[in-house]
């Protein structure tokens, strides 16, 4: 919980960093957060008890999830000695060998208590298919799910962790994509409407309820404009390209490029959760807001920035990484209405993009519910880990 003697944050929501700080605090907690108003980036920290080893650009403590119920799910990849592994898939079989052990934690701000999820029977492929998603019986409860596609057929599992149940629990779905030749590029997983919103940045999202006994995935894919080709913009599709949750619905924010036109940013919205079809909200070339008084005003150069999220209050607002600063752009207004410093863990500003940061909106007991934007807050939310 909040510490009494910290103010509370006067946003309603914040940017959090998705790799965590590693350090031992005060009081022996598991982990803790500070957080700053944005645009600035509020900070996990997590002590050796969560992530023994020291970091390194390949292992390091990684958020995956940022649940407005105050839920966070942790990810840690561990060095370890390598193992031989079979795998015994339908349409997948041999071996592979791991290099590292993984953990799964949910943060949970309200209570300070930090969940080890247990380690499933069948393992988990791969942490971008892994989402959490409250409960929609309430009672605290809640579900973290991966989508696991057997390659080359028609159906996928969806394995699933409820705390109601207790245990991991698989359950056999239809695939929607197969037996089309092209592999589902994941980098995120959302949660909204008690559905969970699987993001492939080159293609679109799927999405199913996985709360039902027989979940129904289903494919939305992005405009026919916008759907790139099979590994088209492989690694770094995610410095032009994000899918957010803003005002209530789903939002695509792109200003990928194809072919020599004038570089834009154009928003997107899924209008309801059963919609099949994206409707192009606002769309701005970026030499129309470099002309603008107000990005005149913060110093930054003419050059195309790396897409870092969509606010998640207002839809007309889109952040940006430029040169170590963090910037918002009011789109239809064509203006920047923010610019601040930022402070990531990592990486180098070379290789940001947008899997480094998440808008979280905040549980009401760390929020005073305005958005009147501080210089600076800082909350400290100690854990304690469970297992």
């Amino acid at each position: 919980m909040a510490s009494p003697s910290a103010p509370p944050p006067s946003s309603s929501w914040v940017i959090l960093g998705s790799i965590a700080r590693i350090s031992t605090p005060a009081d022996g907690g598991g982990a803790s957060v500070a957080l700053t108003a944005p645009p600035r980036v509020s900070i996990l920290t997590v002590t050796p008890r969560v992530f023994p080893d020291p970091p390194t650009p390949h292992f390091f403590p990684f958020v995956l999830a940022a649940d407005p119920s105050g839920l966070l799910l942790l990810q840690a990849n561990l060095h370890c000695t390598p193992t031989r592994e079979v795998i015994d898939l339908p349409g997948e079989n041999g071996f592979t060998w791991k290099y590292y052990t993984s953990r799964y934690l949910v943060l949970d701000v309200t209570t300070g208590s930090a969940f080890h999820l247990p380690d499933p029977q069948t393992a988990i492929l791969h942490q971008a298919l892994l989402g959490l998603v409250v409960s929609p019986g309430g009672g605290g409860h809640y579900m973290v799910a991966e989508l696991q596609p057997f390659i080359g057929t028609n159906t996928a599992t969806l394995l699933c962790f409820s705390t109601e149940v207790g245990e991991w629990v698989e359950k056999r779905v239809h695939y929607p994509l197969e037996p089309r030749p092209r592999p589902w590029a994941a980098i995120c997983v959302l949660s909204q409407h008690g559905k969970l919103w699987w993001v492939d940045l080159s293609w679109g999202v799927i999405t199913c309820d996985p709360f039902a006994d027989e979940p129904v995935l289903g494919f939305i894919p992005f405009p026919p404009e916008r759907v790139l080709k099979c590994r088209e913009g492989w690694r770094v599709i995610d410095k032009y390209r994000c899918v957010g949750v803003s005002a209530g619905k789903l939002r695509f924010v792109d200003t990928y490029a194809r072919g020599g036109g004038a570089r834009k940013i154009a928003v997107w919205t899924l209008a309801d959760p059963d919609s099949t079809e994206w409707t192009l909200e606002h769309e701005a070339r970026f030499t129309e807001i470099w002309a603008h008084r107000s990005y005149k005003a913060t110093g930054l150069p003419k050059k195309i920035p790396t897409l870092a999220l969509i606010h998640p209050k207002n839809p007309n607002v889109v952040y940006f990484f430029l040169e170590e600063h963090l910037f918002g752009v009011d789109v239809r207004a064509r203006k920047v209405v923010e610019c601040e410093v930022y402070g990531l863990v990592a990486p180098p500003s070379n290789r940001i993009a947008s899997r480094f940061v998440r808008a979280w909106e905040l549980p009401r007991s760390l929020s005073s519910g305005n958005d009147a934007m501080a210089p600076l807050i800082y909350s400290p939310v100690s854990m304690s880990v469970v297992h």
